[in-house]
């Protein structure tokens, strides 16, 4: 594996990665983000090195890039769907419908036929009218369904959009039995960038006692999907996977014992956020009054271009300015017409005092949910080119 990032970030301008990174970068248009591949093959062997039993789902919405999913179907991955164009593109690139989950709880009914017309048989669910849908459109398939989780401690932490509540989960195993669906198992979702690693011990209780309840009841779940969680390198600082599949791995055999069901995991920023650098140009730096203590930093990429989760300063990339000497206080803000654009105020970055207008910035982390959240043509800015780095 590549020189990870060194911190503080003024170490990093002397890595022989940044200074490929930028060697390569030089001929690029900005911002464009900088992606290599080798991380992303360390990080897979990393997560199937240390959770060996457990079968990795890669979820593509994080990366879909054609390269990144050519390399884990070749490194032996699964895949989590949330979409027919992302089963289109799979199917395109020749993975096998039984290495795909339809992993959305909210879809249409066609798009569950198109799916099981495809070859996919194993499906989420997480409502009566989802599991309804399921029956009408993918007969006797494998359904998971999804529990609530609060979430605590992530970076990023889920809504009650999906799951549902554990009450509510054993009626819908029922429904689904009696429906010809087969109740397969279980899912949760800690949190992305999830900095507690006992919210996995939490939710797996939960899962514990579901799984004694429907074998009382005539049904034998065989797996459970612990969804992903787990961190990339941000600014702020998170145990290494090493700890995060002891711990784990310690949780599942505490309900589980020895005799461990079916195990998934749906990993995505973990996999491919170290990956990729944004590289980015300055295109302003002003002063909003005379004794304004701030200075105001604008880059060419902004939410809309691809840095979505710099909403509520939620997602805190690391960001490397070449120049060295004395700094600036700075609020980080995008190019868009648009007031939301701006991606720190509150939590302090800072700047090289000497930084001038039209030299380049290099956001780090930047290799998962950059590119697939960039806006299409949002004032007319295109969304975010991607090159591998060769």
């Amino acid at each position: 594996m590549k020189e990870e990032y060194q911190f503080p970030l003024e170490d990093y301008m002397s890595s022989e990665r940044f200074k490929r990174i930028k060697r390569f970068a030089e001929d690029k248009p900005t911002p464009c983000l900088i992606l290599e591949t080798d991380i992303v093959k360390a990080k897979f062997e990393e997560l199937r090195m240390h959770l060996p039993f457990a079968k990795i789902f890669y979820a593509v919405k994080a990366n879909p890039h054609d390269e990144i999913v050519t390399l884990l179907h070749r490194l032996g991955s699964n895949f989590d769907v949330a979409t027919r164009y992302e089963l289109d593109q799979l199917l395109r690139l020749g993975v096998e419908p039984d290495r795909m989950s339809f992993g959305n709880t909210i879809k249409k009914e066609r798009d569950i036929a198109y799916f099981y017309d495809k070859g996919v048989r194993l499906f989420a669910t997480d409502s009566f009218e989802d599991v309804d849908k399921l029956a009408r459109a993918a007969p006797k398939a494998k359904v998971f369904f999804r529990i609530l989780t609060e979430g605590l401690g992530a970076d990023w932490p889920l809504s009650k959009k999906f799951g549902c509540h554990p009450e509510m989960t054993r009626n819908l195993m029922l429904h689904a039995r009696d429906l010809g669906l087969e109740p397969y198992g279980l899912s949760f979702h800690v949190g992305s960038q999830q900095r507690d690693i006992g919210q996995w011990s939490t939710a797996l209780g939960s899962v514990g006692s579901l799984f004694s309840w429907a074998e009382d009841h005539g049904i034998k779940l065989k797996m459970v999907n612990m969804g992903g969680g787990f961190p990339a390198n941000y600014t702020d600082p998170t145990n290494p996977i090493e700890h995060y599949a002891g711990d784990i791995t310690s949780y599942l055999k505490n309900f589980f014992g020895e005799q461990l069901p079916e195990i998934i995991i749906e990993p995505g920023r973990s996999i491919t956020g170290d990956c990729g650098v944004i590289v980015t140009e300055v295109v302003n730096i002003a002063k909003k009054s005379a004794h304004d203590l701030y200075h105001w930093v604008f880059f060419d990429i902004g939410k809309f271009g691809g840095l979505i989760e710099t909403l509520d300063e939620a997602i805190k990339y690391p960001i490397y300015f070449e120049r060295s000497g004395p700094s600036l206080d700075i609020i980080l803000a995008g190019p868009t017409c648009d007031s939301m654009d701006i991606l720190y105020e509150k939590h302090s970055y800072e700047m090289p005092a000497g930084t001038k207008i039209g030299e380049r910035a290099f956001i780090l982390t930047t290799g998962a949910y950059t590119q697939s959240y960039s806006s299409i043509y949002f004032n007319g800015f295109p969304p975010l080119s991607a090159y591998i780095l060769k």
